[in-house]
């Protein structure tokens, strides 16, 4: 029976390392002809999920709340508004890009804190 939770655990690995790749590329692809789609932002919700849930190791999960904590700051600005000074609509295509960005990373996060919540809040560690 552990043969076959390691299989599936091993799909669901690979699908989480294909969703994280293909994430940021809908995310990039999405900000500049579809920002608004909610089917797209639903994909992106869900691979973010199985990116939180399979594809991030202990080891991982600091680093990985800091990068996601700036993208998703970042992601919620209009940081990138001067861009339209360089080329009309520039700067909100970057900003709808990181914004898809941020709403493919945010769930990864949250599971990811909620992680962390629970070992920093399990006892017997001196």
């Amino acid at each position: 029976m552990g043969g076959a939770m390691e299989k599936v655990q091993y799909i669901f690995s690979v699908a989480a390392a294909i969703s994280f790749f293909a994430g940021y590329t809908i995310a990039l692809v999405a900000g500049v002809w579809w920002p608004q789609s909610g089917a797209l932002i639903t994909i992106l919700v869900v691979m973010g999920l199985l990116v939180g849930f399979f594809n991030i190791t202990g080891r991982e999960i600091v680093p990985y709340l800091v990068a996601a904590i700036a993208l998703v700051l970042v992601g919620t600005s209009d940081v990138f508004e001067p861009l339209n000074n360089v080329r009309a609509g520039l700067g909100d295509d970057v900003n709808d890009i990181v914004r898809l960005m941020a709403v493919f990373t945010a769930p990864a996060a949250a599971v990811q804190a909620i992680r962390a919540g629970m070992v920093l809040a399990k006892p017997g560690d001196k």
